[in-house]
């Protein structure tokens, strides 16, 4: 047999990332694979990080990035085009691996398919298959040789169901530092360094800021009744966002004393004592900064009614999650009142030990997460590789 490096010194590998959480891991994880396989080439569909490592990406990424029921029917068919046309190819050309990178609606399909033509597949990124309609994990099993996990009670759900898995870690644990001082963040913000400081986030997409922005300022104002002295601050995740928050503030007659910032988010989780957010991946990186937090969501009547019979997890925030128990308040729905989230992010603000013990959890956690994720999914994908040999 021929040395290993003989073996792998043409190797194609695809992969296929749908939004810009994809292309920021795609990117690192090409990287890692160059490290191990300098001679390797890339294809597939990828944003302008991974196209910036070389990678061939043969539909602009933006075509598979569709939110909302209603835009995936109006994308429908050239959604189907694309990924019938990918299996075309690649059963006629196939590569030595296909990596989806979540986007679980598009790629499982397409990883199920290639297996069957006995592509080797992996997915980056589990589906909460583990939260809710868990029978998914049955066509999980069938369309991939190998699943990478951002958490580690993700990989243990995949080793129940017999299902070959390798947890690498968060990329946000490795970028995110042990240590997130308050100082530095309100000099950048030209904030106060001496007053306590409440960051707002309402979410990153216009119908969150809808269902959330008017119900965390009123939070806002409840707060300033009790402590006059408090500012606020709210990252914005775009322009349309900030001209969305800036509307729904000129509603209030008098002037809440709230900074609009133009992104910057973790910068503005740093600057905060502590923080209201809508729950989603925000929580993660307010974790990792040992910030104390307050998490808050509100659906549609309907939509809450359908997916509170669906999940089966008693938490949604991660830190909850990784720590297995209520270390941050989730205030959902009915619950999400203005007095009640008001109540406890005071309790938050003035309750010392209990920060202190909640930030040696969160610390506790950053460390699990911390794995160096690129590397450790690269190893993954090489130890897939080679096993086929």
């Amino acid at each position: 047999m021929p040395p290993v490096e003989e073996l792998f010194a043409n190797m194609r590998i695809a992969l296929v990332a749908g939004e810009a959480s994809g292309d920021m891991l795609g990117v690192g994880l090409i990287r890692s694979l160059k490290k191990r396989y300098p001679d390797a080439t890339f294809e597939g569909i990828g944003g302008p990080l991974m196209q910036s490592e070389g990678m061939e990406s043969f539909v602009p990424m933006e075509r598979l990035s569709v939110m909302g029921l209603v835009e995936v029917l109006g994308r429908l068919f050239e959604l189907l085009k694309v990924r019938s046309d990918l299996i075309k190819r690649w059963k006629k050309n196939p590569p030595d691996v296909f990596i989806g990178i979540d986007a679980p609606d598009f790629n499982l399909t397409l990883e199920q398919k290639l297996h069957e033509a006995g592509i080797r597949t992996a997915h980056y990124v589990s589906p909460s298959v583990w939260a809710w309609r868990q029978k998914r994990v049955l066509k999980i099993e069938k369309a991939v040789d190998l699943m990478l996990t951002l958490l580690p009670f993700e990989a243990r759900f995949y080793e129940n169901h017999k299902v070959p898995v390798r947890f690498v870690g968060h990329h946000l644990a490795d970028k995110i530092p042990f240590e997130t001082p308050v100082a530095p963040a309100r000099e950048i913000l030209g904030l106060e360094l001496d007053k306590q400081t409440v960051c707002l986030m309402p979410g990153s997409r216009g119908s969150e800021v809808s269902r959330l922005g008017r119900l965390f300022l009123d939070t806002a104002k409840v707060m300033l009744a009790e402590k006059p002295e408090l500012t606020f601050i709210i990252p914005a995740a775009s322009v349309e966002r900030r001209d969305q928050i800036n509307q729904i503030l000129d509603e209030y007659p008098h002037q809440l004393p709230v900074t609009v910032v133009l992104g910057q988010s973790q910068t503005c989780m740093a600057a905060a004592d502590v923080i209201l957010l809508a729950s989603g991946t925000a929580t993660l990186e307010a974790m990792l900064m040992k910030r104390p937090m307050v998490v808050s969501y509100k659906l549609s009547p309907i939509t809450y009614w359908v997916m509170k019979r669906m999940i089966t997890q008693e938490f949604i925030s991660l830190p909850n999650l990784l720590a297995g128990r209520e270390v941050v308040p989730e205030l959902l729905q009915h619950d999400a009142q203005p007095n009640k989230l008001a109540q406890a992010l005071l309790q938050r603000l003035e309750d010392n030990q209990t920060v202190h013990q909640l930030q040696e959890t969160f610390q506790f956690i950053h460390r699990q997460l911390k794995r160096n994720a690129d590397e450790e999914a690269a190893e993954g994908i090489s130890l897939l590789l080679e096993s086929k040999l």
